[in-house]
């Protein structure tokens, strides 16, 4: 077969599986299975494709027809210009986090060697992205899950960024308990100028009617906040004045229907400056705030 019956059988296949952007998802497998590029595509359509990776594309396209998300099939996704590995113990980096990024880079201007903890850091993809920015910044991620915390610690490593970040498994600040943290030069039960979290924030009966791709293949604790969606926001708002220095900020993705709900908590734990973001599409995304001592109420 050619490449142009290839990606054609591809968009078949995917849009009569019910796959949404059918022929964009098609071309993304394509052009891993096989190398071609788009300039090279339309040079050259008809160009035959030998039979391995023919073979390798109808793989995928079977794999994405059920509705495996992309990402995970091709063990790649991108987020603040770098590639990042996934796969499924962890969620997929996806566009809208990026505005959690580059609100805290912001506020980390003028700051020194900054530290950084990432609450629930899953991929990593938030922590690595910030300290790719920031040569002077250190890091530390937690997350509940062993298996997220090796595919953060692979991107790292992949990334060149090992040397200054940690990460230690627990439940959200349980995780910087003396002894938890490992890696290089960690630092157990200090205080860090920036806390940064995209916490579980689905609430439990929204999950079911969720796409396949993320109702049947994402994990489940990444994505269930609970009864109405904001528990982690709760916990995360009491503790976070212990382990924020004085000035320090707080910035948590969040759905795009609880910005009243989470900048209120914000408030109510003494937090100043709070702050509600929106994406691109304008809806809410996150909510910042920013730690002065002695004003946290916890």
């Amino acid at each position: 077969m050619n490449y142009k019956e290839l990606w054609d059988s591809g968009t078949r296949l995917l849009t009569e599986a019910g796959v949404p952007e059918a022929r964009l998802d098609a071309w993304y497998l394509l052009e891993y299975a096989t190398g071609i590029t788009r300039a090279r595509y339309w040079l050259d359509p008809l160009a035959a494709v030998c039979e391995e990776q023919a073979a390798l594309y109808q793989s995928l396209l079977d794999k994405r027809a059920r509705r495996i998300p992309l990402q995970q099939i091709t063990h790649q996704a991108f987020f603040m210009g770098s590639v990042f590995y996934v796969n499924e113990h962890v969620l997929c980096p996806r566009q809208d986090t990026e505005i959690l990024a580059e609100n805290a880079l912001d506020r980390l201007q003028g700051l020194a060697a900054p530290e950084i903890l990432d609450l629930c850091t899953g991929s990593g993809c938030i922590l690595l992205s910030l300290l790719a920015e920031r040569p002077d910044a250190r890091g530390t991620g937690t997350d509940l899950s062993a298996e997220a915390l090796s595919v953060a610690r692979r991107n790292a490593r992949e990334l060149g960024l090992e040397a200054r970040c940690v990460f230690a498994e627990g439940d959200l600040f349980s995780a910087l308990e003396p002894g938890k943290l490992c890696g290089k030069d960690s630092h157990p039960c200090m205080k860090y100028d920036m806390i940064v979290s995209n916490p579980p924030y689905i609430a439990t009966e929204v999950i079911a009617t969720l796409s396949p791709e993320v109702r049947f293949h994402d994990p489940g604790m990444a994505l269930d906040g609970g009864a109405d969606g904001l528990v982690f926001y709760r916990r995360i708002t009491e503790q976070a004045g212990s382990w924020l220095k004085d000035g320090g900020w707080l910035l948590v993705e969040i759905g795009h229907d609880q910005g009243e709900s989470v900048s209120r908590m914000f408030e109510e734990a003494g937090f100043g400056s709070v702050a509600v973001i929106k994406d691109l599409g304008g809806l809410d995304r996150v909510v910042s705030g920013r730690y002065t001592e002695g004003d946290i109420h916890v």
